[in-house]
């Protein structure tokens, strides 16, 4: 496992040439709006927004209303404007050795995982048919939360999760990634459908996550 800062990919999403008999499977970003949903909690948001704005206007305060509603603008375009950067920069790609994540929005870095460090993973279905894909990996690492955030798996400070996050067809995804370790680790492993749960397998053990 390496983390790799870069300006220049030769190959979208990735900091240099694959090596010899490695190929891409499968490349995808996050859905914007799936993303700001579920990562930056948009939905929460406008819900207090609104309850606040009710208020103000049950005490008939038009100062609150005014200052409710600009305020609820202004928090609402950064972090929308945040979920569009986030989807244009962010590259998620998985080989038959490796899933990597091209992050970063000001400064692109990539993350290596190779299949054999993956312990597990987890599959929480999202609405609209996205998805979410968690990494459980092998011993420890020297990825910190704060590194990964937003692709990290959430209140997992000690010990981060990567995160594939916001993706359509996640089930087509998971499958694709089971398969990948399987043949990687010469273990004959079922795929998962519509998030559930993978037959018991020493890597990986897909779940469908709550969280």
């Amino acid at each position: 496992m390496n983390i790799t800062e870069y300006e220049h990919e030769p190959i979208r999403g990735l900091p240099g040439d694959l090596p010899p008999g490695e190929r891409i499977l499968w490349q995808g970003t996050p859905e914007w709006r799936s993303f700001a949903a579920s990562a930056l909690h948009t939905r929460w948001v406008g819900i207090y927004f609104a309850a606040i704005f009710a208020v103000a206007v049950a005490g008939g305060s038009v100062f609150g209303m005014a200052a409710t509603a600009i305020g609820a603008a202004l928090l609402m375009g950064m972090l929308t404007l945040f979920a569009v950067m986030v989807a244009r920069t962010t590259v998620y790609t998985l080989t038959n050795r490796r899933v990597v994540l091209r992050i970063g929005v000001a400064l692109n870095s990539c993350i290596n995982l190779p299949l054999k460090l993956i312990a597990a993973a987890d599959l929480r279905v999202l609405p609209g048919g996205h998805g979410e894909i968690a990494l459980t990996l092998k011993g420890r690492h020297r990825i910190g939360y704060a590194m990964l955030w937003p692709h990290a798996r959430p209140w997992r400070f000690g010990d981060p999760q990567p995160m594939l996050r916001a993706l359509p067809e996640a089930g087509h995804v998971a499958d694709m990634l089971a398969l990948a370790c399987a043949a990687e680790s010469d273990i004959a492993l079922a795929p998962v459908s519509g998030g559930e749960v993978f037959a018991p397998s020493p890597i990986p053990a897909f779940r469908e996550a709550a969280a």
